[in-house]
């Protein structure tokens, strides 16, 4: 988890795009809440592919991952390996 939040903590918030498995995304990225919420969702520009996940970082220390409709892993795989381009 150390690994993803370190990748996740590296995206910009707002709209960028980035590649994945060699397929172009846009992606938003939004903060709340000072930082202990964050909201990502993807979409493949020109497919038919998404990721979509909230992320709560309460103050207890334990971190709630909450993918939406889709397996933990491809949240997960998606941020650690998504590249930002410009």
């Amino acid at each position: 988890m150390e690994a993803f939040l370190a990748a996740l903590e590296g995206l910009p918030t707002g709209y960028f795009r980035a590649q994945f498995e060699g397929a172009p995304y846009g992606v938003t990225v939004e903060r709340l809440a000072g930082g202990r919420q964050v909201k990502l969702y993807a979409e493949a520009l020109g497919g038919r592919d998404h990721v979509s996940f909230n992320l709560y970082l309460p103050r207890s220390g334990k971190v709630l991952l909450k993918p939406c409709e889709m397996p933990e892993a491809k949240v997960v795989a998606f941020v650690l390996g998504a590249v930002r381009v410009a």
